[in-house]
């Protein structure tokens, strides 16, 4: 199942491999819709890693919950599944194959971290600050005054509408678990 308020987007799955692709192509179509295409690989590398924790390692079941969230200057990525206990970052030895998926979550991300999720579960997340570009209005610093340039009351902007070429739609997909 799926939720799409203006700046949330939740999907429920199985952590199997080809379900985690599956919400890897969700998360890019999400943030491509929500014109955030800068953030798309960085959030793309981290869901996979965080789901492919819960495949590895989560118990007693695979099932969990990926949460993308928008809110000001901040991209909350989040998985929650059921297993209680907390990751640890490992050092991995320099030819292991596996063992820095949350090294890499944190180098790419703002910040990260993991939380208890009532008595039989676990949030883990990261952020990524979003582009100027992407941000409201609202969000932004106000802009200086230049005193040597006088106001304009009017500007002139230059906006052209394509009629017939659709708009992005919102990913939408049911991901069986």
């Amino acid at each position: 199942m799926i939720s799409h308020p203006s700046r949330h987007c939740t999907v429920e799955l199985q952590a199997l491999p080809s379900r985690i692709g599956q919400v890897r192509r969700i998360v890019s179509a999400q943030l491509r819709y929500w014109h955030l295409d800068p953030l798309i690989d960085r959030a793309a590398l981290g869901v996979t890693e965080l789901l492919t924790n819960v495949h590895l390692h989560a118990r007693p079941d695979k099932t969990c919950t990926v949460e993308i969230e928008l809110l000001l200057d901040r991209l909350t990525v989040s998985v929650r599944d059921h297993d209680p206990r907390l990751p640890v970052v490992a050092d991995a030895e320099a030819f292991a194959t596996c063992g820095r998926g949350l090294a890499m979550v944190a180098a790419v991300s703002e910040s990260w971290g993991a939380r208890p999720d009532g008595e039989s579960g676990k949030v883990v997340w990261f952020t990524l600050p979003t582009p100027l570009s992407a941000r409201p209005a609202s969000a932004r610093p106000p802009r200086r005054k230049v005193a040597d340039k006088p106001a304009h009351r009017f500007v002139e902007v230059a906006h052209t509408v394509d009629l017939h070429r659709p708009e992005h739609a919102p990913a939408r997909s049911a991901v069986a678990g």
